[in-house]
């Protein structure tokens, strides 16, 4: 049993697309096996958190890109240096270490509004079909089967997001049918949970996200650099997960997607 959890990069409205942090959505799947994921990535996430930060069994320290970046709230402690470098190493080994695999798919919303116009797809539901497919591929492949974990964005978002997973489980979609969906995926309804319910698998996707999404950006020449630091570690550290083809190896195309 195998679970895909998902986290965005990005905004997902047509608005300013002029502006490059506006014009590119990325969307980050993180797929674990669900029994390494129990006995491992989760409780050794936690052992982390509660090793660098204040903890509270009620109420949990929950890992956020921003928040980490900010130092603000119980990541004030990494105002010191020398902690933030200590922790920063720990939770490289530990992503480093973990056993999952991983797809990331980017967006030129600018560049497929320009294409389509109002045929246009809405971008995180378009990622998100490109996200399905190679996941589904996977489990269909290795002959498992899993379900899917996102991010709650809001009510009216939560509902297109269920109407757009239940469409590609009922109808598919244009170069697969239903029924290829259906054998991997356990669920007709995809699950969505706040960050506030301490789940490890959207936290490692949030974390992600950014960095990813620069990277790809970069490697497709949309920007002319990547920044180094912890961002560039993090990539790093993720070379060997993504998915992949699995007799020659490719990454583009299965664990990393361009849309435009």
């Amino acid at each position: 049993m195998f679970r895909l959890y998902i986290d965005e990069s990005g905004d997902h409205s047509y608005a300013h697309l002029d502006l490059p942090e506006r014009r590119y959505l990325c969307l980050v799947g993180c797929f674990f096996d669900l029994t390494m994921y129990q006995q491992t990535f989760q409780p050794r996430l936690e052992a982390l958190k509660e090793k660098y930060f204040h903890h509270d069994p009620d109420e949990p320290v929950i890992l956020h890109r921003k928040d980490l970046i900010n130092k603000r709230g119980a990541f004030r402690v990494l105002l010191d240096a020398k902690i933030e470098s200590a922790f920063n190493a720990e939770l490289l080994a530990l992503v480093r270490g973990a056993s999952f695999t991983l797809v990331a798919v980017v967006i030129d919303k600018r560049a497929h509004t320009e294409r389509y116009g109002e045929a246009a797809w809405h971008p995180y539901h378009y990622c998100l079909t490109a996200l399905l497919e190679r996941y589904c591929g996977y489990l269909n492949f290795t002959n498992n089967r899993g379900d899917v974990l996102a991010e709650s964005r809001g009510g009216s978002e939560d509902r297109q997001l269920k109407e757009a997973y239940k469409h590609i489980y009922n109808s598919g979609v244009y170069y697969q049918p239903a029924t290829w969906f259906q054998k991997a995926l356990t669920s007709h309804e995809i699950k969505l949970r706040p960050k506030s319910k301490n789940i490890a698998g959207l936290q490692l996707a949030d974390i992600i996200a950014h960095p990813v999404k620069q990277e790809i950006l970069h490697e497709k020449g949309r920007i002319e650099s990547v920044r180094g630091g912890f961002g560039q570690e993090l990539c790093q550290a993720l070379a060997g997960k993504y998915n992949r083809q699995v007799h020659i190896g490719q990454i583009w195309g299965y664990g990393k997607k361009f849309l435009a």
